[in-house]
C-alpha cells in the first residue's frame, strides 16, 4: 500500500512539474524526495540552503547597505550575502512571457542548471552563481520589473507552490562567472519603452560609458 501511495505521488508531482510552464529540461524528482504520512511530497526539504558563513557575515558588516538593508558588494567581491526571492511562470506578470526568459529562451529547471533573474547592471546577463548549500548552478537569463535598482536576485521556479516554498531568503551567493554587460545593454536598448529597463541600461552606462552608443535614453 505504502509503494502505491508513492508511485501516486510521485507520478502526480511528475504531471504538476511538466504541465507548469512546458518542460524546460526539468528533472523529475526521485522518489527519495517524496516524504511525509502517506507519502505527500513535503516540499520544504526541497531548498536545504545553508546559513552564511561566519566570514562572510563579517564582510558584510563593514559594506554600506542598501533599502533592503542588505550589504552592497564591489564586482570585485564575488561571495556575498544576498536576498532572495522566487517567481514562477504562471504569476500575473509573467504569464505573458510563458516559460520563456528575458532573452527569449526557455526558462530552465534542471538538476544542474536553473535560471534566476536579476537588475542587469548589477548582475549581467549570462552570470553564473551558486547558492551555498544547493548542488545547482543558477543562470541569470531574466529581469524583472520589482528588481531593477536593487541588488535582490529572483530565484525560478516552475510552480506557485515551489515558488511559496522558497519564500524570501538571505543567502550566501559565490559568483562563478561573471556576464556581460554589452550583451545585457544591446537587448535593454531595445525596450526602452519599459521603466525599469531604461533604468538597468541607464546603470550599465554610468559604469561602462562606452556602451552608451547602443543608448537612445
Amino acid at each position: 500500500m505504502t509503494s502505491r501511495l508513492l508511485s501516486l505521488a510521485a507520478a502526480a508531482l511528475t504531471t504538476l512539474l511538466l504541465a507548469s510552464c512546458g518542460d524546460s529540461g526539468l528533472a523529475i524528482l526521485p522518489k527519495s524526495a517524496i516524504r511525509g504520512a502517506g507519502g505527500f511530497f513535503t516540499p520544504t526539504e526541497r531548498f536545504p540552503t545553508a546559513a552564511p558563513s561566519a566570514k562572510a557575515v563579517a564582510a558584510a558588516a563593514a559594506k554600506p547597505k542598501d533599502r533592503h538593508n542588505m550589504p552592497v558588494y564591489a564586482f570585485s567581491d564575488r561571495t556575498r550575502i544576498v536576498r532572495t526571492t522566487a517567481y514562477t511562470c504562471s504569476e500575473d506578470d509573467h504569464i505573458v512571457y510563458g516559460n520563456s526568459n528575458a532573452t527569449g529562451t526557455p526558462l530552465r529547471y534542471t538538476n544542474r542548471v536553473r535560471s534566476a533573474a536579476a537588475d542587469w547592471s548589477f548582475y549581467p546577463v549570462g552570470t553564473v552563481f551558486r547558492i551555498s548549500g544547493l548542488p545547482y548552478l543558477y543562470v541569470v537569463d531574466d529581469y524583472g520589473s520589482a528588481l531593477a535598482g536593487n541588488a535582490t536576485v529572483d530565484i525560478y521556479e516552475p510552480t506557485k507552490n515551489l515558488m511559496n516554498v522558497w519564500g524570501s531568503r538571505k543567502v550566501e551567493m559565490t559568483v562563478v562567472q561573471w556576464g556581460s554587460f554589452n550583451r545585457s545593454a544591446e537587448i535593454l536598448s531595445k525596450r526602452t519603452s519599459y521603466g525599469h529597463c531604461r533604468k538597468m541600461l541607464a546603470n550599465i552606462i554610468r559604469q561602462r560609458p562606452d556602451l552608451g552608443r547602443l543608448a537612445k535614453l
